[in-house]
């Protein structure tokens, strides 16, 4: 009798999932009424989400690079880099060099094949002026006949340029229906002008870019070496437009909305005078929501997205356009990264954080100028050791009034943990480790949208978009690199100054039905969207 209930159990299971089958189908824009207990999904569809994942995107962004252009190549630290085409149809990615203070002094086009990985060395770059050669980046590259068909990548271009067993191009012209123009891609410089050369290098490491600023338009920062980030699209054809071009061109005839694209990078210190050790990390992958469409399609829908704010939210402001016109995930503001430093293993910490700037990053301006991203506000930063003792940045003089030091960063740096941007670690247990709640908000700009307004509803300003990379190193050989976590996505209202420190959506939570369930909750179940 026993086994015949639990047969008769399992058939109603059976076929109540099949009558449910339909029901629990994935939506882009599921929703659900969390008040009745039982009732509707836990949770919405993933893809359609603020959540930064290690998935394929169509931007990457590189958020730290540091390249010593002066010394030999032998002894000089680099940043190396990695763009991988993960689909079977071809690709232009359009990378672009930031200072950092957030002004692009270089941009240029990688084309890949299907399954393509091209790897480049901002050495090479930014000391030689070699991007890359064109054999493997231009659109005459001949795609392998590869011995499965599921691991086949179409050609590129033409049939005369396919590999015997290669998918033949459906419009005699591409295999990928969304690149629009070939114009440019077959010769793509392997080689930069020597005065461009000189520009980029100088605006890297004095912030003076007289190619198009006057001398004292300083658009970055003074340092020994290269410093800035980059910035990887998908686009619909090789050209030379960027964030900044005038009127959202670079939104509406350029980028595309495949995430198709996986990245990496590593810092290398090759010097063993000095420090001798390398580590690498993702880019961070930055999906376009919803994902598809050819050049310009979000014109054809409003609202484009249904994110309520996006990556480059900044660079549509004063163009007309929707300002989620790139449909890409804006990033976070708060994170938790652990730190050590001293020991026995001579452990040191670095932060490499990339800040949203204020302005799109011009010569001048008001709302433009790139020296406005030179000093970013940052709101808050608590040490944590490893008995729970907690320090944060506080008066040090018994004055009065207390000045508050000040916080601040550029749009991306390397912080050592022992910098005056951090609390002194909290010494009452003598821990060399421990992790930092740091909120990087920086107070919000004039320029920053909420969905899509030009500014957020009861003139509030959503929190300013951040992503910090923890460097550990020690004895001077060993190091390595990984992503803080994000303690809130990059839809999560600002976090006060003083509030308690945890997960954006707080704990303990209630979800719909759960019985039992203990305790008041506070926590609201929710990451948004």
């Amino acid at each position: 009798m026993r086994k015949l209930t639990v047969l008769a159990m399992l058939a109603a299971v059976l076929l109540a999932g099949t009558a449910l089958a339909r029901t629990l189908t994935v939506r882009p824009n599921a929703t659900f009424n969390p008040a009745v207990a039982g009732f509707g999904p836990t949770t919405t569809n993933n893809d359609d989400t603020c959540d930064i994942g290690n998935a394929p995107a169509a931007t990457l962004l590189l958020p730290f690079f540091d390249v010593d252009i002066k010394s030999a190549q032998t002894t000089a630290r680099t940043t190396l880099f990695t763009i991988t085409n993960v689909s079977n149809l071809p690709q232009i990615a359009h990378v672009v060099v930031w200072t950092d203070w957030s002004f692009p002094v270089l941009d240029f086009n990688i084309f890949l094949t299907g399954y393509d990985v091209q790897g480049i060395n901002l050495y090479d770059i930014l000391n030689r002026g070699v991007i890359a050669g064109t054999s493997g980046t231009s659109s005459n590259t001949v795609s392998p006949a590869n011995p499965t068909a599921g691991s086949q990548p179409a050609c590129a271009t033409t049939p005369g340029g396919c590999a015997a067993g290669a998918l033949l191009p459906a419009n005699g012209a591409t295999t990928n229906p969304n690149i629009n123009s070939f114009a440019g891609c077959s010769a793509l410089p392997g080689a930069i002008p020597p005065p461009l050369l000189a520009c980029v290098q100088s605006a890297l490491t004095t912030g003076v870019y007289t190619c198009s600023c006057a001398s004292n338009q300083l658009v970055g920062g003074t340092h020994n070496d290269a410093i800035g980030y980059i910035t990887v699209d998908v686009n619909a054809n090789c050209n030379t437009n960027l964030p900044t071009t005038a009127g959202g061109v670079y939104f509406t005839t350029n980028i595309l909305f495949d995430n198709v694209l996986i990245g990496d990078y590593e810092n290398v210190q090759p010097n063993p005078a000095v420090v001798n050790a390398a580590g690498g990390a993702n880019m961070v992958p930055i999906r376009a929501i919803p994902e598809g469409g050819g050049v310009g399609s979000s014109s054809s829908f409003t609202p484009p997205t249904n994110l309520p704010d996006t990556f480059y939210d900044r660079y549509t402001f004063g163009t007309g356009l929707d300002r989620r016109y790139d449909r890409r995930q804006p990033l976070p503001s708060t994170f938790a990264a652990r730190d050590i430093q001293g020991g026995t293993g001579s452990f040191n910490t670095n932060f490499q954080i990339w800040r949203e700037g204020i302005t799109a990053g011009g010569c001048t301006g008001a709302n433009v100028a790139a020296s406005s991203n030179s000093s970013l506000a940052v709101s808050e930063i608590v040490r944590f050791d490893e008995h729970e003792n907690a320090t944060t940045v506080a008066p040090t003089l018994v004055i009065s009034p207390s000045i508050i030091p000040s916080l601040a960063t550029p749009e991306t740096s390397s912080n050592p943990t022992t910098s005056a941007l951090f609390p002194a670690q909290p010494t009452a247990a003598g821990d060399v480790a421990g992790w930092m709640y740091l909120n990087l908000h920086n107070g919000g700009s004039v320029i920053y949208s909420r969905d899509g307004l030009a500014v957020a509803p009861g003139n509030t300003l959503r929190a300013s978009q951040n992503w910090v990379t923890v460097n550990l190193q020690a004895e001077s050989r060993f190091s390595v690199l990984f992503d803080a976590s994000w303690l809130g996505n990059g839809c999560s209202p600002v976090a006060a100054v003083g509030a308690q420190i945890g997960p954006a959506g707080g704990v303990l939570v209630c979800p719909p039905g759960a019985v039992p369930c203990n305790q008041p909750p506070v926590g609201t179940n929710t990451t948004p969207p």
